[in-house]
């Protein structure tokens, strides 16, 4: 694997977890995502689902992780089926894991292979009065017309165990995962230090006319090298104009002098992400106006950022951080108190130049699993992101911090990326030198 092992105790402790949420005589079955086909023999990157991972850390597709906690026999409280290497598969896949290594990543001493998942299943089905399944429920996207794994052992058990009582996993996932152990915290600086290292690269190597896509380079080049496993996201890598567009990707356009380029990028490193916004003037000297623009975003960073602690819910948060902005729009003269005083109340004047929530939840997901009616806790990890877009003038402007959660208040997790204006101007003409 491309990263340092992990601590099979995370594992352990978060089936504990898990199976404790579970009612009494049900069993959890968690099946991996599918490898998806791309054109001809081609296919697409492997993403593990992300609650078979938090339960078991298997990358490997075609497994499936089988709770039981109530089950009679204690090496059936949990087993892991994984697929069989064969000669064919060797001569063109390489190895699969051997039960021997799916023990040693999982800590789950009954490994079968995938062939005996049905049989085994049977057996437990009858002792068993409830299922937990998984299912993609956090998704955003429209999803119409696709099928995934998930979605086939759904209809699966339920045509072969139609008197069973049924439950979503997915009701225990969201309440666990938003608390992050002291090892996933790990995992998330780490990929934080990668990003660091990309946005370095983005400050030596900019100038005016080089490509958006050849900054984003410099992203993947720091990310494989230290060992990511692949960008959290496209990087939105914008230059002047383009920065207005929210999700703008491509990164196909020329950096223009005198024009400044946001870059909202992140890093996955052991299935955990980092997920961080900078803002960089392409000829390494911003201009008054962007400086303006640059400082008031910080600001609303800044202070925003110290209502991310526990006890406060995310309407209040992002209520207030709206209230940031519209201070900072006033001072910048985009809007006036005669439009504050007349808006609609449902499309306030500040949206016509932010027009984004700030904080969610980072870990697994970018946009990590959580109730949003959930005060904020210890543990969690928060984003904050603020922004101001100005599309007349060709600025947009964001800038991202990710923050762990503390008893009082919470920790910059990315702090060691450079944000201050005399900090990226300085960086980027001492590397031109």
């Amino acid at each position: 694997m491309r990263y340092d092992s992990i601590p099979v105790s995370l594992f352990e402790k978060n089936r504990k977890r898990f199976a404790d949420k579970m009612q009494k005589n049900s069993l959890a079955i968690l099946t991996s995502n599918d490898v998806m086909p791309n054109n001809a023999d081609d296919v697409m990157g492997f993403a593990q689902n992300n609650d078979l991972f938090y339960l078991s850390g298997i990358e490997q597709d075609e497994t499936v992780l089988v709770l039981f906690s109530d089950a009679f026999k204690e090496e059936n409280r949990a087993v892991l089926f994984v697929k069989e290497s064969n000669e064919n598969t060797v001569l063109w896949d390489g190895n699969f894991l051997t039960k021997a290594e799916a023990t040693t990543i999982s800590g789950i001493k009954n490994v079968k292979w995938i062939a005996e998942f049905e049989k085994t299943l049977q057996l437990f089905a009858f002792e068993a009065d409830t299922f937990y399944l998984g299912h993609n429920e956090h998704i955003k996207r429209i999803t119409a017309g696709m099928q995934t794994r998930q979605d086939r052992m759904i209809q699966w058990c339920k045509e072969k165990y139609p008197l069973h009582h049924y439950e979503r996993a997915a009701k225990i996932t969201r309440d666990l995962r938003p608390i992050k152990s002291d090892e996933e915290i790990d995992l998330i600086k780490k990929a934080i230090a990668i990003s660091v290292k990309g946005f370095h690269g983005i400050l030596n190597a900019i100038q005016p006319n080089i490509k958006e896509y050849e900054l984003e380079a410099e992203l993947a080049y720091a990310s494989v090298k230290n060992g990511g496993t692949r960008p959290a996201f496209k990087p939105i890598v914008a230059s002047g104009k383009n920065a207005c567009s929210l999700h703008y990707n491509t990164n196909d356009e020329v950096c223009g002098e005198g024009e400044m380029v946001l870059i909202d990028f992140g890093v996955c490193y052991a299935n955990y992400n980092s997920d961080t916004t900078r803002c960089v003037p392409v000829n390494g000297v911003f201009s008054p106006r962007q400086k303006a623009v640059y400082e008031a975003v910080l600001h609303c960073l800044k202070e925003g950022s110290k209502l991310l602690k526990p006890g406060i819910l995310s309407k209040y948060y992002e209520l207030e951080m709206a209230k940031l902005i519209e201070a900072e729009l006033l001072k910048l003269g985009l809007i006036t108190q005669d439009e504050i005083a007349n808006q609609n109340p449902d499309n306030p004047a500040y949206k016509k130049y932010f027009m984004h929530g700030t904080a969610h939840h980072l870990g697994l997901d970018v946009h990590d699993v959580g109730l949003y009616s959930r005060p904020f806790e210890k543990g969690m990890v928060l984003t904050c992101e603020p922004g101001i877009y100005i599309p007349e003038e060709g600025i947009g402007c964001r800038l991202e911090n990710d923050y762990l959660l503390t008893e009082n208040g919470n920790i910059n997790l990315s702090e060691a990326l450079p944000i201050e204006i005399a900090d990226i101007e300085g960086l980027i003409k001492n590397n031109k030198q």
